[in-house]
């Protein structure tokens, strides 16, 4: 199976000294090797912000 689960999390919460917010999305493993980059909403700063990738989730 080409797509693989992975988790970002936010990249401006911890220079903040907020709470990180966490998601899990998908990428295909063929077609991207790099880390996965997307703009998403943190709740704790009630914005959106830069969240990368961490790791991959285990099914």
């Amino acid at each position: 199976m080409p797509r693989e689960v992975v988790i970002i999390e936010c990249t401006e919460a911890r220079k903040e000294g907020k709470a990180a917010s966490r998601y899990m999305t998908t990428r295909n493993k063929k077609l991207s090797q790099e880390k996965v980059e997307l703009k998403k909403y943190n709740p704790h700063l009630r914005r959106h912000t830069v969240h990368k990738e961490i790791r991959s989730a285990a099914h």
